[in-house]
Parts: C-alpha cells; sequence; structure tokens
C-alpha cells in the first residue's frame, strides 16, 4: 500500500505542533500531526493549564482567609482537595477538546500513534490498528519534552512526586520537600504551603527562581519565607531513604549533609527533551544533551526537517513553541518568516506573589557592556494595589543610558503575569524610553506603575 503524502506531517501536538499543523493548513498545505497521548500536550494537559487551575484555587483559598481585610466574615474555610484535582482535570479536558475541534475545523489530519522517521522525508507511525506509513517533503518535530529524573531520587508516584504526580495528588502533603526552585518546583511549593503543607524548598543554586534577576528573586525569597516556606539555597539532595509513610533527604549545604524527614517529595529538576526513538541519529540530526540542534529558523540541518518547542531547547515556554511553530509553517510556504529571539520572549511563574519579565536582568545587561538606567516603583505606591490589598511587589526597567531602548523589564506581585505583556510589546517594538514615557497608561490600573517604573529610570517618578 502506497504511503499517504502530505506536505507537511507534524510530530507533536502540544502548543508547538498543533499550532504549526493549524497555521500549514491555513496556507493551503496538506497536513497531518501525529500524537501518541493527548492533544495539547504537556501544556495543556500537564503542565501550563491545569497547574494554574490549581493555583488558581489555592489563590481563592487564601483570600478567603483575608476576608475580614475587606469587610467580609467567612467561617469554616476548607478545601477538598480531591475537587480541587477534578476541576483541574476538567478544565485540561475541555481545553485538549477545544484542540481537537480546531484542528478538525482546519481540515488537519489527526493521527494518534507512536511516529518514528526511516529516512528523509518518512514517517511511520505506530497506531491501535497497525502501522501506517506518511510521506511528507516537510516533517516538524514538536515531540516536546518530560521531567528530568536524577539517579536515587527518582519518583514512584507515591512518596517522591513529578508535576504529573502532584497534579493528581492522591493526599495532601503534611511535610513537603520540592527539590528545585524554578518555575515548576515553586509554583507546586506555592500551591501546596497555602494549603498548609510544611514545605521546604531545595535550589542547588545561589538563590529561588535562579533565571529572574537577582532584586526580584531575592524579593521573592523574602515573600515566600514570610509565607512560612523554608528555602535552602546553595543546596543539593543527594540521597533519599523511603520507609514506610516517610523520606528521609539527605541535604549537602555549606560541606555538610544533614537529614530531614518528609512525608511527600516533589522533583523538579528540569527536563528531558523527547528525542529517543525518532530516527534522528541515523538522519544525521544533531542531538545535544536531549534536545535538537536548529538554526534560528528551527532548521535541523537536514533537509525538510524542522525542530521546534522544547525539543528544540531554551526557553522551555509553550509561547515560544507556538510561535516557532507559526513561523515555521509560513516558512515551509514561502512566507517572509520571522525568527523567535529568545530575549524578547517573556517569563512568567504563578506563584504567590506572581513573577514575571522579559529581556535581560541587570546583571546580564551589564555583562553585555551597556551603559544602563535602572528604573524601580513598588506596589505600595499604586492606588489600584492598594485598593486590592496587594502592596507588595515591585516594577523593575533596564534601560540602555546611550539609546534609550529597553533591555529588560521584571516584576515581582499581583497580576505581573498579565501586565509583562506591555514590555514584551516595548521589546519586540525596540521601544524606547520616551516612548513609554508619552503613552498615556489608563487611571486606576497597576499598569501605572509600568509607566513609573520608566520614569524613575530617568529620575522623573510622579508617585512615589
Amino acid at each position: 500500500m502506497a504511503a499517504q503524502t502530505y506536505d507537511v506531517i507534524v510530530i507533536g501536538a502540544g502548543p508547538g505542533g498543533y499550532v504549526a499543523a493549524i497555521r500549514a493548513a491555513q496556507l493551503g498545505l496538506k497536513t497531518a500531526v501525529i500524537e501518541r497521548e493527548n492533544l495539547g500536550g504537556i501544556c495543556l494537559n500537564w503542565g501550563c493549564i491545569p497547574t494554574k487551575a490549581m493555583l488558581r484555587s489555592s489563590e481563592v483559598f487564601h483570600l478567603m482567609h483575608r476576608a475580614k481585610e475587606f469587610g467580609l466574615s467567612a467561617d469554616g474555610i476548607g478545601y477538598d482537595l480531591d475537587a480541587v484535582v477534578k476541576r483541574s482535570r476538567g478544565v485540561a479536558k475541555q481545553l485538549s477538546s477545544g484542540v481537537a475541534h480546531l484542528l478538525k475545523k482546519n481540515k488537519v489530519t489527526v493521527i494518534m500513534g507512536e511516529a518514528t522517521i526511516p529516512a528523509k522525508g518518512k514517517v511511520s507511525v505506530k497506531t491501535d490498528k497497525g502501522t501506517e506509513d506518511l510521506a511528507a517533503k516537510n516533517i516538524i518535530l514538536a515531540t516536546g519534552a518530560r521531567a528530568r529524573e536524577l539517579p536515587g531520587l527518582e519518583a514512584d508516584g507515591d512518596l517522591v512526586w513529578t508535576y504529573r504526580h502532584a497534579l493528581t495528588a492522591p493526599r495532601m502533603p503534611k511535610k513537603l520537600l520540592v527539590i528545585g526552585s524554578g518555575a515548576i518546583g515553586i509554583e507546586f511549593a506555592s500551591f501546596f504551603n497555602t494549603l498548609g503543607a510544611d514545605t521546604t524548598v531545595v535550589e542547588v543554586m545561589d538563590r529561588v527562581l535562579p533565571v529572574e534577576d537577582a532584586e526580584i528573586s531575592g524579593m521573592a525569597k523574602k515573600a515566600f519565607e514570610k509565607q512560612g516556606m523554608k528555602i535552602m539555597e546553595k543546596s543539593m539532595v543527594k540521597q533519599l531513604d523511603r520507609a514506610k509513610g516517610k523520606v528521609t533527604a539527605h541535604i549537602e549545604a555549606g560541606g555538610k549533609v544533614q537529614k530531614m524527614e518528609f512525608d511527600t517529595v516533589i522533583s523538579a529538576v528540569g527536563i528531558v527533551g523527547n528525542t529517543e526513538g525518532l530516527g534522528l541519529e541515523a538522519l544525521g540530526v544533531n542531538v545535544d544533551r536531549t534536545h535538537v540542534v536548529t538554526d534560528e529558523f528551527c532548521r535541523t540541518g537536514v533537509e525538510g526537517l524542522y525542530a521546534i518547542g522544547d525539543i528544540a531547547g531554551a526557553p522551555w515556554l509553550a509561547h515560544k513553541a507556538s510561535h516557532e511553530g507559526v513561523m515555521v509553517a509560513e516558512l515551509i510556504a514561502g512566507k517572509h518568516a520571522h525568527p523567535v529571539k529568545p530575549e524578547n520572549i517573556a517569563g512568567c511563574t504563578y506563584c504567590h506573589p506572581q513573577v514575571a519579565s522579559v529581556g535581560y536582568s541587570e546583571a546580564k545587561a551589564k555583562e553585555l557592556g551597556y551603559d544602563i538606567k535602572v528604573g524601580r516603583f513598588p506596589f505600595v505606591g499604586n492606588g489600584k494595589a492598594i485598593a486590592l490589598g496587594e502592596p507588595e511587589g515591585l516594577v523593575k526597567t533596564i534601560f540602555d543610558a546611550k539609546t534609550g531602548e529597553l533591555l529588560g523589564a521584571h516584576m515581582i506581585g499581583a497580576e505581573v503575569t498579565e501586565l509583562i505583556q506591555g514590555y514584551v510589546v516595548g521589546r519586540q517594538l525596540e521601544t524606547t524610553e520616551e516612548d513609554l514615557m508619552n503613552t498615556v497608561f489608563p487611571h486606576p490600573t497597576l499598569s501605572e506603575m509600568m509607566h513609573e517604573s520608566v520614569l524613575n529610570a530617568f529620575d522623573r517618578t510622579i508617585h512615589f
């Protein structure tokens, strides 16, 4: 039987893959997408979306305890963890069904199964009904990534969890250890800590949220500790001794090892690209530490083969994957494609308080040789923040002192993950301080802090 032929075959239907498939179909290309598990990938089913649903529950729980501050009363406040998880899974299911609808609407062929690439331009898919052979001049790898597991710290689903186990938590931890303080680790630490778990976070680097600006990381640490978390920086979990109902962690800090007992451990020590079993090595694809090496247009060096999203390396973010998917589809269709600039991709962490950033940190800008101006504006100086009862936070901006170019923006506080996009647009448009200063921000909004931070960088602050 002859292979079914397409213009484009996408392997993986996560936020990179399904978006690439839809855009390719919109451009008139006959397109198929192959998925081995759930449409929407890890992000929609086991990452970005369900975690936000759970964090929303903990946020509401936190606000309920503050009812008196707002002139309200709330008695007998409690939670049902099973119901919290059920809502989260329901949200993920709803959106996964939405992806199926969008693919059908755009006439993308969906094949559920496991794909391999036996030769250039060929794809073999193992499905429940057997093996399907496909062919396409263009193949897009969008297979994503999975949780990294360190030797001796492997998850078992009982005492030691990955993000998947945490999203379907079988119980509420009483004493929780979170290994790793990146976005995934801190979000789960924030969720369980808010619901009452005695939470310890261990980070091997010298500060929590190590990819963020150092000043923002420091403020985050203070906020977490104020909430009762124990933060251990420059520390490493060397060993986990598992017994019935408990785990003894051997934690090394300052050359000394201490033993601490927990009933639950969440391992969040990074991700590993899903490159195995695809046949990439035989094709001559360069794979470096589980990630496919590409150029700025996501080309692998093998004609007609592209890699997008987490499999193609940092930043490991859904919105970066989606944008790469669109770019590659347009490149294949002969359009003028715009490469993704990593320094213009915002990072968001949905802990309490939220953290968001785009562009260079203060330290990175200095390292790159820029003469900089730094602006800061605290939440306590903003009317809307005070009215919301959220006076703790900071908006920080970094400019090139010579040209006025916005080099970076860093935020911590309520709803900053929604605010950061203003600066993302600014970065994309190569905005200067003058453009931002002359922009009228609505009052009363949290966004006014964005304006004031710019003003502060040039000694023109009004409200602080």
